[in-house]
């Protein structure tokens, strides 16, 4: 059985790309969002939130209230 599916995709590889191709580029373009994301809120959005942070702890004026 395994020799046949073997030979089926030896001789039509377009098809052996739309069954075993689409997966891997699928998670390969997810994997690379997740780390484009992640770098992101690492390298981007953290920065910000410690700045707006900082300012505001150091501008503030002793005061505990809102």
């Amino acid at each position: 059985m395994l020799s046949l599916f073997l030979r089926l995709f030896a001789l039509r590889p377009l098809l052996s790309l739309a069954i075993f191709g689409f997966p891997i580029l699928l998670l390969v373009a997810v994997g690379l969002i997740t780390i484009f994301a992640l770098k992101a809120m690492v390298f981007i959005v953290l920065p910000l939130i410690a700045i707006v942070w900082l300012y505001r702890r150091l501008s503030s004026d002793g005061t505990s209230g809102a």
